[in-house]
């Protein structure tokens, strides 16, 4: 990759007072306010529809705000999408049936318009665990090896954000469990500012740096909790336990906050 695309540093991410307001009248999340620290892992966990998927289709720019803004290094999502320093890397692999692994993972660099380049795609290949199958056409692979084929194709650009909405969460939980564990690495040591949105608050305790929680519809940041565990992270340990548990009593305090204050209206 080129040196002038500041590969390996991470982008800053402002989230400034956004919103966003379905057609129809759906508020999916209400004013807004978050900084990503660049080079930083952070996770995003609420309850289902509380605008989690949808802020980070904001900061991906695959969706507008209604009101207020995000920009990252003070630029427009657009602008690093163009660049390919932006990747998404979603619960549905969506791979092209008829490629194999490798021209898949390679349909990143066309799009990102950046030349070929067969070693990085090997490398990849390799790193997450396809070794043997880069012919492969997805038909042919697991569930699990098909997201891993997914995130070497969101990283193949070295991007300098990595969105992930819920990666693992289309494959049983050993296989989830294993691709946690291992395909991290990939991107937590290349100074890539990285967000994930999951449903699971000990998948969020162990991947991250912070934990963004939000409240049930609309989404709000009611809790910012940072993630003190020592890198890299193995063994389950008395104090990631109780990190989950300070995530999951903001999650109910979400909860009964807006049970609360839907009885009093």
């Amino acid at each position: 990759m080129d040196a002038d695309r500041g590969v390996g540093v991470g982008v800053a991410v402002e989230v400034a007072v956004a919103t966003k307001v379905y057609a129809g009248g759906t508020d999916a999340l209400q004013a807004t306010s978050l900084t990503l620290e660049a080079g930083r892992t952070t996770a995003l966990v609420g309850p289902s529809g509380c605008g989690k998927s949808t802020l980070l289709r904001m900061i991906a720019g695959l969706e507008a705000p209604t009101a207020g803004r995000v920009t990252l290094d003070g630029e427009a999502p657009e602008v690093l999408q163009r660049r390919g320093e932006l990747a998404v890397a979603f619960q549905d692999p969506s791979l092209l049936p008829w490629r194999s692994v490798a021209q898949n993972i390679e349909l990143a660099l066309d799009l990102a318009r950046l030349p070929r380049n067969d070693d990085r795609v090997a490398e990849l290949i390799a790193l997450v665990g396809l070794d043997g199958f880069a012919t492969a056409t997805p038909a042919e692979l697991s569930g699990g090896m098909r997201q891993r084929a997914a995130i070497a194709r969101a990283l193949v650009t070295a991007p300098r954000l990595l969105l992930l909405d819920e990666p693992f969460g289309a494959v049983d939980e050993l296989t989830r469990h294993e691709l946690a564990r291992e395909l991290p690495a990939l991107w937590e040591g290349g100074g890539t500012t990285t967000l994930l949105v999951t449903h699971s608050v000990a998948e969020a305790v162990r991947l991250a740096d912070r934990v963004i929680v939000l409240s049930p519809r609309p989404g709000r940041v009611i809790a910012d909790i940072p993630i003190t565990l020592t890198r890299p992270r193995g063994a389950e340990s008395a104090e990631a336990a109780a990190l989950e548990r300070t995530v999951r009593d903001a999650l109910e305090a979400g909860r009964a906050g807006t049970a609360a204050g839907q009885n009093a209206g």
